[in-house]
């Protein structure tokens, strides 16, 4: 069965390491592209580019689909690993509280946007846990404990890196303009930008001030992941709980009032993966971890992430999406705004 699995999905991870192989080469090249959104885009070229295209939805169709699901969740787990908790407290009480209410009505608002461009719910969710949170990574950790079919996931991943990869070339042209300083502007770039790489790409542009507190801005984001697929996964069930006990499959317990249900498979409150990604980031925290240990890891979140990102890429099909997915692109760049301008909100009263 390994050997099959192995074998049918290698074409798929062999057309992954290619397209990595060329993104970190034109990342390293241009610094300011970051190497994620590259992936995506080589994924998008891979699934539309007509010499390629057979290719992708075809042989290496099994392999990508893998690199999409698994390879993202062990990039979320090595996620953790570049949260420590005493530069989060570094930022006083004050900024975590803003950052945590831009989170929320950053993942409010772009939830209610969409559902106001009428997507479907659990599309909605997903777009607005991945513009609130981190991009991509959040996206696979709330589609697995919502149990949400990989192929819904495509959409999302796609929208949150067009509205990234857009900061990336529209924040640093705002600076002269609205006269922030740099600590200013990498507040504001790492309260609003959606994942990590973005937020590095766009903060150095204004230098290693707005990088550093850019970088521990959105590793505080990070950190909320966490909570924020605990309390879905905790939905999830009660949903799935009270689905079952409709349905009548029901055990009779001591009490007849309150029966034990025991659905065939309830949904995990938080899948394992996000343990490890707090596992990791409470590593992290006691400082044991050596600097040489925290490159590899990076470098290793790195390759899955960018694995995944193509394997995702790879699935867009760019007329599918002009022809139904005109809507959700403009409720994305309507939640863009709104959380550009809590973030600058946000970066105003974090640094006075």
């Amino acid at each position: 069965m390994v050997h099959q699995n192995l074998t049918r999905n290698l074409p798929g991870l062999l057309t992954a390491v290619v397209a990595l192989a060329i993104a970190f080469s034109v990342h390293a090249a241009v610094p300011a592209l970051p190497a994620m959104t590259l992936a995506v885009v080589l994924g998008l070229l891979a699934a539309n580019l007509p010499f390629t295209a057979v290719w992708t939805a075809g042989r290496a169709r099994p392999g990508l689909d893998f690199a999409g699901k698994h390879l993202m969740r062990g990039g979320i787990v090595l996620l953790g690993l570049k949260v420590g908790i005493a530069d989060v407290l570094g930022l006083g009480w004050t900024s975590l509280l803003l950052i945590a209410g831009v989170v929320l009505a950053s993942f409010a608002g772009t939830y209610g946007i969409s559902r106001l461009f009428r997507l479907p719910r659990e599309a909605s969710l997903l777009i607005a846990t991945g513009f609130s949170i981190c991009g991509a990574s959040a996206i696979g950790a709330m589609a697995a404990v919502r149990r949400i079919r990989h192929p819904d996931t495509v959409l999302p991943v796609a929208l949150v890196t067009l509205c990234g990869t857009l900061a990336i070339g529209v924040l640093p042209l705002l600076v002269h303009p609205l006269r922030l300083s740099p600590e200013i502007f990498g507040a504001w770039t790492g309260a609003s930008v959606h994942d990590v790489g973005q937020v590095v790409a766009t903060a150095q542009t204004a230098g290693p001030a707005a990088l550093a507190i850019a970088v521990v801005v959105k590793l505080t984001r990070v950190i909320l992941l966490a909570p924020m697929v605990a309390a879905a996964g905790v939905h999830q069930r009660i949903v799935s709980v009270r689905r079952t006990h409709r349905a009548g499959k029901v055990q009779p317990g001591a009490n007849a009032e309150l029966p034990l249900v025991t659905p065939e498979r309830l949904p995990p409150v938080v899948p394992l993966f996000v343990v490890g990604f707090v596992v990791l980031v409470a590593l992290r925290s006691t400082g044991w971890v050596s600097a040489g240990w925290l490159e590899a890891a990076a470098a290793l979140q790195d390759i899955l992430l960018g694995g995944a990102l193509f394997g995702l890429g790879s699935a867009v099909r760019i007329h599918t999406l002009l022809h139904t997915g005109l809507r959700a692109v403009m409720a994305a760049l309507a939640a863009w705004l709104l959380i550009a301008v809590l973030g600058l909100a946000a970066a105003f009263l974090m640094i006075q």
